[in-house]
């Protein structure tokens, strides 16, 4: 999954990276977390790519209200699914759509026109996941770890407490260090029955798959990485084929990638500053 990231870029490297037209601005941020805005990078109708920001919690362009909840089905029945063509009557705590799953998002209600109509990158600086610790007797603790583009080839190390700790050579902390396109969807939202005046809402969520080999021993799951030799195919509006997009969705290889542990801190929402990102000498 992905639940926290960073975005440590400015709109103007967001303009030469993905040659776009336009950008809004955004402030840079080291704990981007669900319901934020975020930049996203898509292409419109007309075939211009384009930086917006976005809600992150995918509201389908069915729904109801913008509270909508897609982790229980009708009437509570996790699981269940709607009829093509209906709105799920969805039951249960309302929570919005972080993430879709790689597997089977092409069939989900929530998903499937967006995977068709909708998608798009969001850049990110790096993002955190938590691993669960083992604690003598008692309950394990999450530990934050910050994966993050690798400038160099990543290297596999024994870490003081057992497991595997991750680096990389020369490791790039500085606030010019490259980004990864996460792989998205979005919609745009206007209530039932609002006045055509009435502004839309635009929503995102993050695709994740199984985790790599080096992400594994963290969590086991990660976001789809897009390669930069397939950003146009994946923003391309006209492919509506949802077949197609497996070959774009093979993710970024193991070396492209380094992590390390770091404060606690991070899982405040509250807490912000280049600081979230500094590696802890060891796990404590």
């Amino acid at each position: 999954m992905c639940g926290r990231y960073v975005v440590a870029y400015d709109p103007d490297t967001l303009v030469s990276g993905f040659s776009l037209t336009r950008v809004q601005p955004f402030p840079k941020r080291w704990n981007v977390a669900p319901q934020a805005m975020v930049p996203v990078v898509f292409e419109t109708k007309d075939g211009e790519r384009v930086g917006e920001l976005m809600r992150w919690g995918l509201v389908p362009h069915w729904a109801k209200d913008e509270s909508i909840g897609a982790k229980r089905g009708p009437l509570g029945a996790k699981g269940a699914v709607p009829p093509r063509g209906s709105a799920p009557a969805w039951g249960g705590p309302a929570r919005p759509l972080n993430n879709a799953r790689a597997e089977g998002m092409a069939e989900k209600p929530s998903f499937r026109q967006a995977v068709r109509r909708r998608r798009c990158l969001l850049p990110a600086s790096g993002y955190y996941e938590w691993q669960p610790i083992a604690q003598p007797g008692g309950k394990p603790v999450k530990q934050p770890w910050y994966i993050s583009p690798a400038p160099g080839r990543a290297r596999l190390g024994e870490h003081p407490l057992g497991g595997t700790a991750r680096a990389a050579e020369g490791a790039d902390m500085s606030k010019d260090a490259p980004f990864f396109a996460m792989a998205g969807l979005f919609e745009a939202w206007r209530a039932p029955g609002a006045d055509e005046s009435a502004p839309w809402l635009l929503t995102c969520c993050v695709i994740t798959t199984g985790a790599s080999p080096l992400v594994a021993p963290i969590h086991d799951r990660m976001p789809v990485m897009i390669a930069p030799e397939h950003w146009a195919a994946w923003l391309a509006r006209a492919n509506q084929d949802a077949a197609s997009l497996a070959p774009l969705m093979q993710g970024l290889p193991d070396d492209a990638l380094q992590a390390w542990p770091v404060s606690r801190a991070v899982s405040r929402s509250s807490n912000e500053g280049e600081e979230l990102i500094v590696p802890l000498p060891q796990l404590s």
